[in-house]
This record gives C-alpha cells, structure tokens and sequence, in this order.
C-alpha cells in the first residue's frame, strides 16, 4: 500500500508540474532508481504498471536482472568502471553516465551489432573538477567523437545538481549549456535530470527522464 500511495502522489506531481510547464506528461519517462532495494520491490512495482528502472551499481544490478521480467527497461546510471562495462552493456538498456570519452569506446567495442542509448553527463560543480561529469566547454568536442562511434545512440545530456546550488540555478545553468548542444545535434533532445528533492523542478527546465527513488521507494535500504 505505502509503494500505491507515494507512486500515487509522485505521479501527480509530475502531472501538476508539466501542466504547469505547458508540457505534455507523454514526455517525461519516470525511473524508478532501486539501488539497495529488494527485487520484492521491483516486483511490486512492476505490477503497478513500471517498467523503467534505475541502478547504480553492476555487481547488484546484474544479480537482480536475472530474476525479474524481461520486459523491464534497465537505466544504469552509477559511476562507469571500464572492467564493469562488459557486464553492464550485457543487462543495461540505457546508461546514463558516459562522462569520458573511452567509456563510450568501450561501450561501442563491446555491443557488436546493437545501438545502446547513452546519456552524457555534464558537471554542473563549479567548485571541484574530481566529481563525474564532462565540463562544459569539453562537451561539444566530446559529443562530436562519441556521435561518430558505431552502436552508440547518443540521446542527450544528463546531469546532477550539485548539493551546494540550489535546483533551479543548477538546471538554469544546464538550460543554456543545452542549448548551444542542441545547434550542434538537434536530435539528441532527451534530458535525464532531476531526483526526488528537485524532479518538479527538472520538469520545468525540460527534463524528458527523471531518476525518482525514496519519495516512492522511502528511506529503508535492504540490500536484494
């Protein structure tokens, strides 16, 4: 019942949050991120009609897979290990977090004759240069590389707002990065931002993904 009640609410919101940015719901997809959490979870959640689901690391997410329907859509989006990126190209159906350039070489290298849609994650941290994310003036260069790799599909930019900047600066910021990217590849559209302190927010700046865990899943972390 408390997984019905706050995907009930979650849901709402994000209705409440498009209508308000004059933006259909059709284009956000809600990830549900169930890292540390059981497949128990997964399963329920699956039964209330999900099918989208969100992890950050392999060793975890790889055992899950396996016990779960095929039909869900697997959205890695934990920091990339080069030696993990054969196990999570073979599970994953998206991965969020490409942010260097060997990762995507590697991911090419390793999915043969399918296309995996990635993400490119953006550092939106002014303070530091040692947390994940391209910096943005490297994105453009980084971009054109990635795009001419065969069994890539670049979807779009992801990105996390930093703890010590407020949601809507941090995605204002992203907005106009966004922005020149797009002059140079209009058809990587998609934007995974937004978490569960700042997903109304991410609606409002354009987010097409958005990354919910504990205002559905709450706050226990059992380990599957």
């Amino acid at each position: 019942m408390e997984l019905t009640n706050n995907l009930a609410e979650v849901n709402q919101r994000i209705n409440i949050a498009a209508k308000k940015a004059s933006r259909s719901v059709d284009e956000i997809t809600l990830i549900t991120v169930t890292k540390t959490f059981p497949t128990s979870d997964i399963e329920n959640l699956y039964q209330l009609g999900l099918r989208d689901f969100g992890e950050n690391r392999d060793q975890e997410a790889s055992k899950k897979v396996t016990n779960l329907p095929k039909d869900i859509r697997w959205h890695f989006q934990g920091q990339i290990q080069s030696n993990k990126l054969k196990s999570i190209t073979s599970w994953a159906s998206c991965i969020h977090s490409v942010d260097q350039l060997r990762y995507a070489q590697l991911i090419s290298q390793l999915i043969g004759d399918a296309k995996m849609p990635i993400f490119i994650q953006v550092s939106l941290d002014k303070t530091s240069k040692n947390r994940a994310g391209v910096e943005p003036d490297e994105l453009i260069k980084m971009a054109t590389q990635v795009s001419e790799l065969p069994g890539i599909s670049m979807q779009g930019l992801m990105a996390v707002a930093p703890l010590d900047m407020a949601a809507e600066l941090a995605f204002a910021n992203l907005a106009k990065i966004r922005e020149v990217f797009l002059t140079s590849f209009p058809t990587a559209k998609s934007l995974s931002i937004g978490m569960s302190g700042d997903y109304e927010t991410a609606i409002e700046y354009g987010a097409t993904h958005i990354r919910i865990g504990s205002s559905i899943l709450g706050n226990r972390a059992s380990i599957a």
